[in-house]
């Protein structure tokens, strides 16, 4: 694990943060607010930003991980970063959005627009991966 591989994992850290930051705060947030008391208000919220800092790092550097693991240099990048982003999030999103379901009272919809939305934003993470390559000497120039 070299210098590419620490500001790969920063990289995506970062995005997965600010995808998070829009799909949560942007675009579901009107839909928390409405459930009441069941969250946590945003002046609450902001004590644990060290936790949410945490949460992805591990995301961000897991992820480049394992796609640096895997990567397969005779396919198309774009494609793998596609697969990958799905596998990640049939791991992780899809999974823990319906374990929420499951012990929290939320709307079946709201619940619905989270895997959507969590599941765009893996793809869009691995496909980020994909254009980084961990593995890779340089970045490719952009067209």
């Amino acid at each position: 694990m070299g210098k590419r591989f620490w500001i790969c994992g920063l990289v995506v850290s970062f995005a997965a943060l600010l995808l998070t930051f829009v799909i949560h705060a942007f675009l579901l947030g009107p839909d928390y607010a409405a459930l009441g008391p069941m969250y946590r208000s945003a002046d609450v919220g902001a004590r644990y930003v060290g936790w949410l800092l945490l949460a992805h790092g591990l995301v961000g550097f897991a992820m480049t991980w394992i796609f640096a693991q895997g990567v397969d240099r005779g396919r198309a990048t774009l494609r793998q970063g596609l697969r990958f982003g799905l596998a990640m999030a049939l791991f992780s999103t899809v999974p823990g959005s319906l374990l929420q379901y499951a012990v929290q009272p939320l709307p079946g919809a709201l619940v619905a627009r989270q895997v959507v939305l969590g599941t765009l934003a893996m793809l869009l993470l691995g496909m980020l991966l994909a254009w980084l390559q961990p593995r890779r000497e340089a970045l490719p120039a952009l067209r």
